[in-house]
Parts: C-alpha cells; structure tokens; sequence
C-alpha cells in the first residue's frame, strides 16, 4: 500500500464515523433536549465538514509541482488544519455562552437513558476512529491526518464526560436529589467547551505557523545534521542550513563546501549519497544542496598547512 492509499482510507473512516456520529446525536437531541448532547452534535458537524474538506485537501496535495506552485500543493493541509482550529475555537466559545443561560434559566432534561446510551456508542466510534486514523496518519506522515485522529481522541474524551453526566442525572434522580440534577448538563457542557477550546487553540497556532513557513521540527533538524556528520570527511564544511514544511512534506536547503581541488564529478556522488541518506531518514523531503568550491578561509589554510582533503 503506497501512502496515497493510506491517506484516502483515512479519510474515508473520517467521513462514515463523522456521519454515523452525526445521525446518532440528531436522534438523542430530538428525544432527550440536552444541551451537552447539543454541544457533542456541534463538534461532529464541524468533524463532518472538515472530513470533506479533508478528503479535497488530500486529493490536492498530491499534484505534483507545477508552473504556478514550484512547491507543489502541500500547504492545502495546513490550511484544513486552520480551518478546523477555527471553527472549534467559534463553537466551544458559542456552547459556554449557551451553558451560562441554561445555569440562569434551568431547563429538564428528558429520558437520560437514551443520551447515556447514545454517547456511549459515540465513544466506542469516537476511540476506534482515533486508533484507526492514527495509525494511518504515522504510515502516511501526514500532519491533516494527525490533526483529524487527534480530533477523534478528544471528541471520545467529551462523549465519555458526557456519557458520565447523564449517568450522575440518572443516580442522583434516583437518589432524590432533583434541584441538582438540573445544573448537571449545562455543567457537563461547560467541562466540554474548556476541553475543546484549549487543544484547538493550540492546533490552531501550529497550523498558523506552519502556513508561515516555519522550520522542521527540532529532531527533523537534528536528523539533517546527522547524515552530514556522517559525510563529513568527504567535504569541509556546510552552512546555511534552511529547513521548512508544506503539508506533509519537508524541504530542506543547504550548501556544501568542497574541497578546491576535487572533481566535479566526485562532489556531485558526494552531494547525491546525502541527499539519498536523508531521504531515508526523513519522509517526505525534497533536499536542495548547493556546491560551493573551499574559499581558502579554513584554519589550515590560514595556518599554512596541508589540506586534509588532498589527496
């Protein structure tokens, strides 16, 4: 399986959890008139729209390069991930709105053995869709992909503070304690919005940064330094070391300074077996390396001595 194919399957166990989730919740708000379960079937919507726009993103990014884009269409990721961060940010913040009138103006809620079972089936979708997305987001490395399993985690996370709510509902009906029980579900919908809200604002921020061509991440780096510490008595230095990310690809610039005296065919074998081992360590990477003949600037030339390279 090459990752193209790991990709689309992803995305469509996205697309068909998102929409079973979605029929799920319709149904439980429809009988029981929870605002929790209002605020689960808010984040599936959005879960939903952005597996669309996720199944697009995906099919985009893997254009080759052309004329218009010299970089290709990998950023379309990173836009999806922006769009998500969004739109999750708006709807945490809208639901503690609605969960602060609900704790002013108390309402009932109905038939809470009917929302403890249905959140507990979205938690099942919601953990299985985690495991599944994830697993195929690390085969594919592709950061939408790990936004949307990461999405799925939490959204199990908020069904399961749910599921628990209506469980409370239902004891403390038993146990006779009405006035509380009425305060339970929009404190349970409140719980819901901080945990969307913090870990979306987060994916947010990365997302952004990302779009603003920030470096590889710190082991991808240190990754780049290590094949050309293996290299090193082939060449003798290296400098401007640029790194940056695009979806799930990595570009990676640098420039090779090669001894004076060598051939040009040997630097280019020289160039290309580095090229070929980050290729190996990192997925996804389009290396760019420039060769730049030694400027007589080392400490041996400036001492008077030998250059090692000289063979």
């Amino acid at each position: 399986m090459n990752k193209d194919h790991y990709m689309m399957l992803a995305v469509k166990v996205s697309l068909f959890s998102n929409i079973a989730l979605c029929i799920i919740k319709v149904v439980a708000l429809v009988i029981v008139d929870s605002l929790a379960i209002a605020a689960d079937l808010g984040i599936s919507c959005v879960a939903l729209a952005v597996s669309v726009i996720l199944y697009y993103a995906i099919k985009i990014s893997n254009r080759p390069a052309d004329f218009l884009h010299n970089y290709g269409y990998g950023k379309i990721e990173n836009v999806s991930e922006v769009i998500e961060g969004v739109v999750l940010v708006g709807l945490a913040l809208a639901m503690s709105f609605q969960a602060i009138m609900h704790i002013i103006r108390v309402e009932e809620v109905r038939a809470p053995w009917i929302g403890f079972i249905c959140s507990l089936v979205g938690v099942a979708i919601n953990f299985w869709g985690s495991y599944y997305i994830l697993k195929l987001s690390q085969e594919s490395a592709s950061p939408a992909l790990k936004a949307e399993g990461l999405h799925f985690k939490l959204e199990g996370y908020i069904s399961t503070a749910i599921t628990l709510s209506f469980l409370l509902i239902i004891i403390a009906t038993r146990a006779g304690f009405g006035r509380m029980v009425d305060y339970i579900d929009p404190g349970a919908t409140l719980f819901v919005s901080g945990v969307i809200a913090v870990p979306s604002a987060r994916l947010l921020k990365e997302a952004f940064m990302k779009l603003l061509d920030a470096s590889m991440e710190e082991s991808g780096q240190m990754d780049v330094v290590k094949v050309l510490a293996r290299h090193m008595d082939k060449y003798c230095n290296f400098k401007d070391l640029k790194t940056r990310t695009a979806g799930r690809k990595r570009f990676i610039d640098l420039h090779i300074i090669m001894p004076e005296h060598i051939p040009l065919k040997k630097g280019h074998s020289v160039i290309s077996d580095i090229k070929k081992d980050i290729d190996l360590l990192i997925a996804e990477s389009e290396v760019t390396i420039r060769m730049e003949p030694c400027g007589k600037d080392c400490s041996f030339a400036r001492e008077n001595k030998k250059c090692p390279y000289i063979e």
